[in-house]
């Protein structure tokens, strides 16, 4: 027997309650961060989607404990925590090399390996119906994204060497990843400087416009101390050359991303490893937020295997991003916990806009199966965390081999289904916006 749909008043009010938990604080902070955040949302249901990971979890509920392909173990693995077609692109890695990979961890936790796949698959189903395809390539496409990370997992479970599944870079990407990635390639340090900064006075400094904001002495001093507590975070091979840490200037950012309104965040200008101004690098320091994850799992290990979302954030991405940024830490601001990592020339995001091709999108989608595999296989007993005390390749294989043919197939279902009750919110969600019905606004 179905269960009944509730009617759009009743949705309303359930988008409110759920938004009001999770916003609620900071909306009430910046207003005004949030109607652009909100107006960002209301542009598309993709935008919708991405905005309200909140809303998801909510809607999965008690999915944590027995759902499909979950026990003690599956259950409890590293996760990217809002895992959609849009959280991909390249980053430089501790190595010098280009990766094309999963990125913006904000919402990395410990829980089902399930949340993420399921994510990306209805993200598909939006992704897909935005671009007109039907039913039928829709559930090609989660079917192709199901069989490649199933396989790419099996792979990972038989032992297999970094040599066997190398990750995606200059030297083995194909089509629109190989395309991202030389994207990243022509950027450089000194254009990314050139646009956020000018020489005064013989020095480098940060540029003022109308995304920055002035800080008077006694933030800067507060910033600069948080500075010196993330120095301690950053990995011994992080600390080269000691002139590296020498701050220039400081300054204070608004109208970061749609998944960050109302949270503080800064920019802070480094010297670099000379005394070059072409080799000054910027960090950025920005409050991190509690995982919408975080809110459905219980287990009191996980909660208390954190400082604060600073340290939870930058942890669970090293787990997850092998080689990560060495710029990569946290520290504390006014008792918030805080992300600190570079703002790198070298990020670019896929853009899916002129990926129409249902065969091209198929190629991708696949390359994004692969690459959620290996971050769920990168977090686990091998990497130095106490938490994932295990293999989660074996744990994830030996689940999905119970039942082969049933995971393309929940995944199928979920993606259209969650597909259409995105798209029904997000109609909801534009006309609570707009006739005012969202408290605070």
């Amino acid at each position: 027997m179905s269960v009944p749909q509730p009617s759009s008043e009743e949705r309303g009010e359930q988008i409110l309650a759920v938004f009001g938990t999770a916003f609620g604080e900071l909306l009430a902070a910046d207003p005004a961060a949030f109607r652009v955040k909100f107006r960002k949302m209301a542009a598309s249901a993709f935008a919708f989607y991405r905005g309200a990971a909140c809303l998801f979890y909510e809607d999965l509920g008690g999915s944590a404990e027995g759902g499909p392909y979950l026990d003690e173990r599956t259950g409890r693995v590293w996760v990217h925590g809002d895992l959609h077609a849009e959280n991909f692109g390249t980053y430089l890695d501790a190595n010098g090399r280009l990766i094309f990979n999963v990125n913006d961890f904000d919402e990395a936790y410990v829980g089902p390996f399930t949340w993420d796949v399921q994510r990306f698959a209805a993200s598909l189903a939006l992704l897909g119906h935005a671009k007109a395809l039907s039913d039928d390539q829709i559930t090609g496409l989660v079917e192709t994204y199901a069989a490649a990370y199933r396989e790419r997992i099996r792979v990972l479970a038989s032992g297999a060497r970094d040599d066997d599944v190398p990750p995606f870079t200059l030297d083995t990407a194909e089509g629109p990843l190989l395309g991202v990635l030389r994207a990243a390639r022509s950027r450089t340090r000194f254009a990314l400087l050139g646009s956020m900064t000018e020489i005064r006075d013989h020095e480098r400094r940060f540029t003022t416009d109308s995304s920055t904001v002035e800080l008077d002495a006694a933030s800067r001093y507060k910033i600069l101390a948080a500075f010196d507590g993330y120095l301690e975070t950053l990995p011994e091979e992080s600390l080269g050359r000691p002139d590296s840490y020498r701050v220039k200037d400081v300054v204070g950012r608004k109208g970061i991303g749609i998944g960050s309104a109302g949270l503080p965040s800064y920019n802070i200008l480094l010297e670099g490893h000379s005394d070059a101004l072409e080799n000054d690098v910027i960090i950025y320091m920005k409050q991190s937020q509690t995982p919408a994850v975080s809110r459905h799992i219980t287990d009191p290990a996980v909660r208390g295997y954190f400082q604060h979302e600073g340290h939870r954030t930058v942890i669970s991405q090293r787990a997850l991003q092998a080689h990560a940024d060495p710029w990569l830490g946290w520290t504390e601001l006014d008792g918030a916990g805080q992300l600190v990592a570079e703002v790198s020339p070298y990020a670019v995001d896929l853009d899916w806009s002129d990926l129409d091709d249902p065969e091209e999108i198929a190629a991708v989608v696949a390359d994004l199966g692969r690459a959620t595999a290996t971050m769920h296989a990168a977090a686990d007993d091998e990497s130095g965390h106490s938490l994932v005390p295990f293999s989660t390749e074996r744990a994830i294989d030996a689940a999905i081999a119970a039942d082969e043919d049933g995971f393309a197939k929940m995944l199928v279902d979920f993606a259209h289904a969650y597909g259409a009750q995105t798209r029904r919110d997000h109609a909801i969600f534009v006309e609570l916006f707009r006739n005012g019905r969202i408290p605070g606004l």
